[in-house]
């Protein structure tokens, strides 16, 4: 497969119930909350840390890894291409091991091959995330005080305190765009080695991990949490964008839910969207929990199958979690 020539829109809900999706170190590490809306927020690093965790878990190297301790970025390549000398690092050579740097970009300790660059190369990968916030507003858990029966070693004695802050329920939603435009670029940075670029199986990946990844992540302050619904919104061409999908979409109720069950999610408006562009979009691949109930114009639907009414059921694919 190729490097990709077709634009992509994602739109990709999860929830967490009892948890902390996403906690703030600035803020004794509450969940990160816009007070005014009641809405809880989560930064696109937190996704972009579930997906790279699970492609590493499955064999794929990552440039942006978790090891033990701190790693330097210089010691990190080294690391991927196994020599102490860098500075005379292959770029092409570098993207192809690595898969989040050709999803996400970064930037990396090495002297750029063309006049100028200096001593790091800038990378924006064609997969970027806005923010996320719940479709809900959300309630705080009263926090609780932890303890560690393990003292710090200048508490030597005394074991450790700290809050522990939840919600108990969101709803959250992701939006996404893959840029055909940022792949090409990144081509042309590789001097038009495929291998090195984004390409069609990278986004396979992503499909993949974006329904996978989040339960596999299941730490004792992120156990809770479920994918929902996953939308890829396949384009005919690299130029074609269809905006936010998260402001088409309703949850009924949106307050006071404790569960996936509680709610319902329209997608009326959503649906009006993709037939404005409809002729625009090559497919739509769907991933959709079997307890997330969903209705479209008063009728209750599974979203795959009122894609398919509305686009048409060739343009219609669905995603199954491994």
């Amino acid at each position: 497969m190729g490097t990709i020539t077709q634009n992509s829109e994602l739109l990709f809900l999860y929830d967490a119930k009892m948890c902390n999706p996403n906690g703030d170190p600035d803020d004794e590490n509450r969940p990160r909350f816009d007070p005014d809306r009641e809405r809880c927020l989560v930064s696109d690093v937190r996704l972009k840390r579930y997906i790279r965790d699970y492609l590493e878990e499955k064999g794929h190297t990552i440039y942006v890894t978790k090891a033990e301790g701190v790693v330097q970025a210089t010691d990190r390549i080294k690391q991927v291409l196994g020599k102490d000398d860098v500075s005379g690092a292959d770029l092409p050579a570098l993207l192809a091991k690595l898969i989040d740097v050709r999803l996400f970009g970064a930037t990396m300790p090495i002297k750029g091959a063309k006049k100028g660059e200096g001593e790091a190369v800038n990378l924006t990968g064609p997969v970027q995330f806005a923010w996320g916030y719940s479709l809900n507003r959300v309630q705080m858990v009263d926090s609780v005080t932890i303890s560690s029966q393990f003292a710090a070693r200048e508490q030597a004695g005394q074991g450790t305190f700290g809050k522990d802050y939840r919600i108990y329920y969101g709803l959250i939603g992701f939006h996404g765009v893959i840029s055909a435009r940022r792949a090409q670029v990144m081509l042309a940075r590789a001097d038009g080695n495929e291998a090195a670029a984004t390409s069609d199986a990278d986004i396979e990946l992503l499909d993949e991990a974006m329904v996978n990844a989040i339960p596999l992540a299941a730490t004792r302050s992120k156990i809770g949490q479920y994918p929902r619904l996953y939308l890829r919104v396949v384009f005919t061409d690299g130029e074609a964008f269809m905006g936010d999908p998260r402001e088409d979409l309703t949850v009924n109720p949106d307050q006071n839910l404790r569960s996936v069950k509680e709610l319902t999610l329209d997608l009326t408006a959503l649906g009006g969207r993709l037939v404005r562009f409809k002729e625009r979009v090559a497919r739509v691949l769907v991933f959709q929990d079997p307890d997330l109930r969903t209705t479209a114009a008063g009728r209750e639907v599974k979203a795959a199958g009122w894609l398919a009414e509305l686009l048409g059921a060739d343009k219609v694919k669905t995603i199954e979690r491994t």
